[in-house]
């Protein structure tokens, strides 16, 4: 316990851009490791980047077929021995769910790793939480996640965005955006608090900047009416009306937004345009429709009614934007929903959290090209419910 403390004195009081030479410094010392290197996934979920001083020293390593790619995928730590008889122990570095990457220690020996991981993998989840509070005010963590140079609208994107994905007792999510380092604007948020989890998938209209300072207005008009306390639908009328306040018609916003209960698992949903939902329950995919309302920004002064929505312990929700769903094959065949089932079912026993890349990899084999023409997001939500009686 006195090398944990001290591991999370130092990162505590270590410089933002200082953390990796910190937890180095305390590992080295009190747990005999010979070297330590902090990997971040980057934005396209394919590489994990080596955090040094730009420009990098270190190679990326493969985020799905490789030892730290393992521990990535499974959240779990991974031995790997290495020839000369020492063990590199691979720890993911997570926050409440949000995948950030993985810290590798490699140690004298596998008898040395065993004996220790738990507490590594705790030093690992301290490290990942100060990495979330060093972002504020040094680059370094960020520009480790871009094997590439991102647009000025994927950077925009990427800063409305609240995380990759989150994990509580009642559900974990799941989302990516692709192509990552170009993304216009497409869009996912949510927030919860003891009861409620609120959950806009959106599906943006043009392109470049444009259409990122469209989302970024009408994301940031959803969050000052949610966080005013005001239900689904007025929050999407009064998104609304500050679209239409600025663009008067000419550019809307397609976006489905759900309330849940988290004891109950009742929902209220506004559907105003195309993101659209398919439901995996007791191994049946099924397309779920919603009546459909106009876009935010369409029309002056739209009123808004929420559908109610009912969401079961084991189900599976997962939510496409149109470039997913209508994305063309080289002959002209659309994607559509039975490409869609048929992933979802593929990808059924993956966590949440891995299931957008995972159809996002089909559907780049269904495009016949690596680079989409139009944005395309996937949200993955995993309902485990509350138990009875279970606190908040």
């Amino acid at each position: 316990m006195d090398r944990l403390i001290a591991a999370e004195r130092a990162l505590r009081t270590a410089a933002p851009d200082a953390l990796l030479d910190a937890i180095r410094a305390v590992l080295i010392e009190q747990y005999g490791a010979e070297d330590v290197e902090l990997l971040m996934a980057d934005y396209g979920l394919t590489v994990l980047q080596p955090v040094s001083v730009l420009p990098h020293t270190l190679e990326p390593v493969p985020a799905h077929n490789s030892p730290a790619g393992r521990a990535f995928g499974s959240q779990e730590p991974h031995c790997e021995e290495l020839r000369d008889g020492r063990a590199r122990l691979h720890l993911p570095v997570s926050v409440r769910g949000d995948r950030l990457g993985v810290l590798s220690v490699t140690l004298p020996g596998c008898d040395t790793a065993r004996q220790d991981q738990s507490e590594l993998a705790e030093i690992a989840g301290l490290l990942g939480r100060e990495v979330v509070v060093a972002e504020r005010d040094t680059d370094l963590y960020l520009q480790a996640r871009r094997k590439d140079r991102l647009t000025l609208a994927a950077e925009m994107q990427w800063q409305l965005l609240p995380g990759r994905s989150c994990s509580r007792p009642e559900y974990e999510l799941g989302a990516q955006l692709e192509p990552a380092y170009a993304i216009f604007g497409d869009n996912f948020d949510w927030s919860a608090t003891a009861d409620r989890l609120m959950l806009y998938v959106t599906n943006g209209m043009g392109e470049g900047i444009e259409a990122a300072l469209l989302t970024n207005l009408a994301i940031n008009a959803l969050r000052n009416a949610r966080r005013a306390g005001i239900s689904i639908a007025d929050q999407a009328a009064l998104a609304d009306q500050a679209v239409y306040a600025h663009y008067h018609g000419r550019c809307y916003l397609s976006v489905l937004m759900f309330d849940f209960d988290l004891a109950t698992g009742r929902a209220k949903v506004v559907d105003a345009g195309s993101p659209q939902l398919l439901r995996l329950r007791d191994g049946v995919v099924e397309r779920v429709d919603f009546e459909a309302q106009l876009p935010l920004g369409m029309f002056e002064e739209t009123d808004y009614v929420p559908q109610d929505f009912q969401v079961e312990p084991g189900d599976r929700l997962v939510f496409v934007s149109d470039g997913v769903h209508a994305v063309a094959s080289p002959k002209g065949e659309t994607y559509g929903d039975q490409a869609l089932a048929r992933a979802i079912q593929s990808t059924r026993l993956l966590p949440a959290a891995e299931v957008p890349r995972a159809i996002l990899r089909e559907l780049t084999g269904h495009r016949g090209r690596p680079a989409p023409d139009d944005d395309a997001l996937i949200v993955c939500l995993d309902w485990r419910g509350r138990p009875d009686g279970a606190a908040a």
